[in-house]
């Protein structure tokens, strides 16, 4: 599940959070959220239609969103969520209520998940 945190110091991650919300509406969260990552830091307004283009999303439609913060709600109930559980930094994954900060490689998850699934079997 993702919850969004846009960081309070970067002048265009809330609309960014906008943006991937508006493409959900249209089926392509992942793929504006691939290419937001692709495309960092530019955020701005105007770069975000041009995403939505190469997406093929109905402009008027992502537009509209956009513009409306029609989001907002959720993007504030996620960082309201991410302050109570005291997150500090991005990304944080929760597995099975143990976190782990930072971008981590692989073989750490791995780790983690089979202890976890050892620690459930006794």
């Amino acid at each position: 599940m993702i919850k969004h945190y846009p960081y309070k110091y970067r002048d265009y991650s809330h609309i960014a959070a906008e943006a991937s919300l508006a493409a959900r509406e249209q089926g392509k969260f992942w793929e504006m959220h691939d290419l937001l990552f692709k495309k960092s830091p530019r955020l701005d307004r105007n770069s975000l239609i041009k995403y939505a283009q190469e997406l093929g999303l109905d402009i008027n439609r992502f537009t509209e969103s956009l513009d409306a913060m029609k989001h907002l709600k959720i993007i504030e109930r996620d960082k309201k969520l991410a302050f109570d559980l005291d997150l500090y930094n991005t990304p944080t994954f929760f597995i099975n209520g143990r976190k782990a900060v930072g971008n981590r490689p692989y073989e750490y998850f791995k780790a983690i998940i089979e202890e976890e699934l050892r620690d459930g079997k006794r």
